[in-house]
């Protein structure tokens, strides 16, 4: 490979060749030293009784049961049971980590984080240009948190941190709003949804800002956004990964916008080859010398579990698996949470052109096809407790009396459950395992989500912001919608970047707490219900919200068996202080989830999956992955064998000096 100052300084035509005829070279050697490889390969698994296939796994226990339905028990694609990428192109960048989170998510933002206040060298890949997730490039930059945590204010020091920063971001604002430029977040801040409504641009620099005060305590910590999670590399048992591998992006034209159509821009975000819209970079992120390496999965569908084919389940669980009373009377793996690309609408005239832009949109079926399933459900639009002031994000005025009062100039953030939430599963979001294989991602990771759902759902979004134009405007609060590169979205079509996806793939545990596979069910949850566990000994985060079910159905209405009966308010759910083993996926042994893809059942995903939930998960996941690092005893002590080892208390106590709460 040609010197990196001297390889940089090439035009960029012959940059693009010399890369081609690095990766072809690279390829050709991968073809000769391919079947060598996996033979030594497979003669060192075979004397291995540490291998991950050869587990014989039996029903979990007393609450879950049946356990060899989940995906992942059978793995053959490589003699050490983990999937091989091919091509893999050589390098351009390699990024040396003691942590490696892949998802700038919410919870990656809070693993990351605390990962690097260890001061263990962290590095994070993220897939949008924006971090943060739900607050930023998912657009649900609405703070929806429990109102029993409110009112008790026993959130982690960690996260109203995390929130002030954002009340603290500048917000600029046109001259439209009749307000100053900028304002900051506080200043403009009146919605009902909870305590802090704001830009989904803000969210994105406040966790940029919060990552930069973390790197101080490791300084040789990186992060970069725009980059794609592509796989990994395992050790000969298939048990440490040793290596993931990511493609980085670089826009050609620098004043590149996201279309905002993640439907047509999927494969080209995860695709190793340069394109005429992007510049690509393979990066490889690899432990110290001698050293080790925690990853973890922060991203909102369960990456690395889907692509290692991890054991996890998707969609919902049957009531004979889970024993939970609300449970449908079978499974539906197509079942995960409704997804939504939110939007932002604005009291603004702008002469009807948003509104000719939106019918100039094809429906994915028939236009009454969609409008059909749009409800306000009885809820005002405008003033009181309206849809607009939900999730307003722009406000002409801040105190509690002005909460129910809509004034031209304002912003709101639209996710509603009967609007923009796309639930149907012709065909489901989150690919199975057949059909990860089937598409090939296997060797060419391309993100294991249905490009036709994704059209489907943005569309569907587009035509709710049509039909509310259509039907809410008024001479005094007309209605736009705000698309282009100056929205608060920042995208073309003026969707959020990617989904605010609810659910996604969910890990089976290790045994615990009469489970061989453990995973929270119903009863832990509901203060209703006997049989609810005590998690404390083990506890590393918390969470308490709603039961709050966003179903699933099929076009034709034949059964979907969601279980949408368990949904109900959180004066009936019990904290849940979820355990370690909540986060430790099985047959591997550096791995730790740090986000919705921990083991929980459909049901409990309900709760856990809120902003809050996630930032406790993830900032849990990130400091215990420091704490082996630089505290737990032996040097190479592994996620699964902290409890075992009598080392629970240790870790209690550290993850409280880093300002997270796992107690009521």
């Amino acid at each position: 490979m040609l010197e990196r100052r001297r390889y940089r300084s090439l035009p960029l035509k012959r940059r693009r060749a010399q890369r081609r005829m690095t990766r072809l070279s690279g390829l050709v050697m991968g073809a000769v030293l391919g079947s060598s490889v996996l033979l030594a390969a497979f003669r060192t698994v075979s004397g291995s009784w540490r291998g991950p296939m050869v587990m014989a796994q039996r029903p979990v226990g007393q609450v879950v049961n049946r356990a060899e339905v989940a995906q992942g028990i059978r793995q053959i694609q490589t003699a050490n049971g983990r999937p091989v990428l091919n091509p893999l192109p050589i390098a351009e960048e390699v990024w040396t980590c003691e942590v490696v989170v892949i998802g700038g998510t919410l919870g990656g933002v809070a693993a990351a984080s605390h990962a690097m206040k260890t001061g263990a060298t962290t590095c994070m890949i993220e897939l949008t240009p924006w971090l943060g997730g739900q607050i930023s490039s998912q657009g649900v930059s609405a703070i929806d948190e429990s109102r029993a945590m409110r009112w008790r204010r026993n959130f982690s020091p960690s996260w109203e941190a995390f929130k002030t920063l954002i009340r603290r971001q500048p917000v600029h604002l046109p001259a439209w709003t009749g307000l100053g430029s900028p304002q900051s977040v506080a200043a403009v801040n009146s919605c009902w949804v909870g305590e802090l409504c704001f830009s989904p641009r803000a969210g994105a620099t406040a966790a940029e800002m919060w990552l930069r005060q973390a790197v101080q305590s490791a300084p040789e910590s990186r992060w970069a956004t725009s980059t794609a999670f592509k796989g990994a590399a395992f050790d000969a048992s298939g048990r440490v990964v040793t290596a993931v591998y990511g493609v980085r992006r670089i826009p050609l034209d620098p004043n590149y916008v996201p279309t905002g159509r993640l439907s047509r821009e999927l494969s080209e975000w995860y695709s190793w080859s340069d394109s005429d819209i992007y510049n690509k970079i393979p990066v490889r992120l690899q432990p110290p010398p001698g050293g080790r390496m925690v990853v973890i999965d922060a991203t909102d569908t369960g990456e690395l579990v889907g692509w290692a084919n991890l054991p996890h389940r998707t969609g919902s669980d049957a009531q004979s698996f889970t024993g939970e009373v609300n449970a449908p009377p079978r499974e539906n793996p197509e079942c995960t949470q409704a997804y939504t690309y939110p939007f932002v609408l604005a009291t603004l005239d702008d002469g009807k052109a948003s509104l000719k832009e939106l019918q100039k949109i094809e429906p994915a079926f028939t236009k009454e096809e969609h409008w059909q399933e749009f409800d306000l459900e009885g809820f005002p639009f405008f003033n009181s407790s309206s849809v607009f002031n939900y999730r307003r994000i722009v406000s002409h005025a801040t105190d509690s009396g002005n909460v129910n009062v809509t004034r031209p100039g304002e912003m709101t953030l639209i996710n509603w459950n009967k609007g923009n939430d796309w639930h149907f599963m012709d065909p489901p979001l989150v690919l199975t395992e057949e059909d990860i294989r089937l598409t090939g991602q296997k060797q060419d990771w391309m993100g294991g989500l249905s490009v036709e759902s994704l059209n489907y759902g943005e569309i569907h979004a587009l035509m709710f912001a049509e039909w509310l134009i259509d039907r809410e405007t008024t001479d005094k609060l007309p209605l736009t919608f705000l698309m282009g590169k100056d929205s608060p979205l920042g995208t073309q079509s003026g969707l959020s970047m990617v989904p605010y996806i609810r659910e996604g793939r969910r890990i089976l545990g290790r045994p615990a707490y009469g489970q061989d596979s453990f995973m929270a069910v119903e009863a832990d949850l509901r203060e209703d219900m006997t049989g609810g566990r005590d998690f404390s000994p083990t506890a590393v985060a918390l969470a308490h919200y709603d039961i709050d079910i966003h179903g699933c159905r099929y076009r034709d209405w034949r059964p979907s068996y969601e279980a949408a009966a368990a949904s109900i308010k959180e004066f009936v759910v019990r904290p849940l202080q979820i355990p370690l083993e909540a986060i430790v996926p099985q047959g591997v042994d550096n791995v730790l989830i740090g986000g919705k893809s921990m083991a929980v059942s459909h049901i409990v995903n309900g709760v856990t999956r809120v902003h809050y939930g996630e930032w406790s998960i993830g900032g849990a996941a990130g400091a215990t992955a420091g704490w082996l690092l630089r505290e737990g005893k032996p040097a190479d002590l592994t996620p699964a064998q902290i409890v075992v080892t009598g080392q629970m208390p240790a870790l209690q106590a550290f993850l409280v000096s880093q300002g997270l709460r796992f107690t009521w």
